[in-house]
């Protein structure tokens, strides 16, 4: 009686760390938001837990590229029909490494920045700082608006053997869930609080 007490408890226990390490192993998330108003625009500046880990690190460095992409929706409620959407932005950045020069680089759109590490580059998608996405003559001042925003590893931008690979593991499924906030503008000095 006593040993099945003592199996059933160390089965449980190691459940519960398996548990945990599942847990631990999906943390991407935005972790903060802030929308921020200057020279007539809206700014959003995101902080994001992003780890790219095993065989994404590995095809990384082999020299692949990879894409990130940050989706936004901002919404004005309306009572009568449905959300006016006042903003549907994507924000997509390339993340490759050149054997050659041993150096990493990371781009949106045409700028294109040398990074010394994977984990350098990265941070340029982990801390995202000043993405213009309104102007501030579409939002009504003292009106609450509603937003969300995620980064995913936009496996559409990859190459076709790699997108045919990725709908098969889970190593190719990296994605934050989305962080819901919310804001107003004052009519005084037009920065949401």
């Amino acid at each position: 009686m006593t040993l099945r007490l003592f199996v059933s408890l160390c089965l449980c226990v190691t459940l519960a760390l398996q548990a945990q390490t599942v847990a631990f192993a999906g943390s991407e998330q935005v972790v903060e938001v802030n929308p921020v108003v200057r020279d007539g625009k809206l700014y959003i500046d995101a902080d994001v837990d992003l780890d790219v880990t095993g065989d994404l690190r590995n095809v990384a460095q082999k020299g692949v590229p990879i894409y990130f992409t940050a989706d936004l929706r901002i919404v004005a409620t309306r009572w009568w029909w449905f959300d006016k959407v006042l903003v549907d932005e994507q924000l997509t950045w390339r993340v490759v490494y050149n054997a050659l020069t041993r150096q990493w680089r990371i781009g949106a759109g045409e700028l294109s920045l040398p990074e010394s590490s994977l984990d350098n580059a990265l941070s340029l998608i982990r801390n995202i700082r000043g993405w213009g996405v309104a102007d501030i003559d579409k939002l009504e001042p003292g009106q609450e608006y509603y937003g969300r925003i995620r980064v995913r590893l936009d496996t559409s931008l990859l190459a076709r053997p790699f997108q045919i690979d990725a709908l098969n593991s889970s190593a190719w499924s990296l994605e934050t869930p989305w962080k819901d906030f919310s804001f107003s503008v004052s009519a005084d000095s037009r920065d949401p609080s």
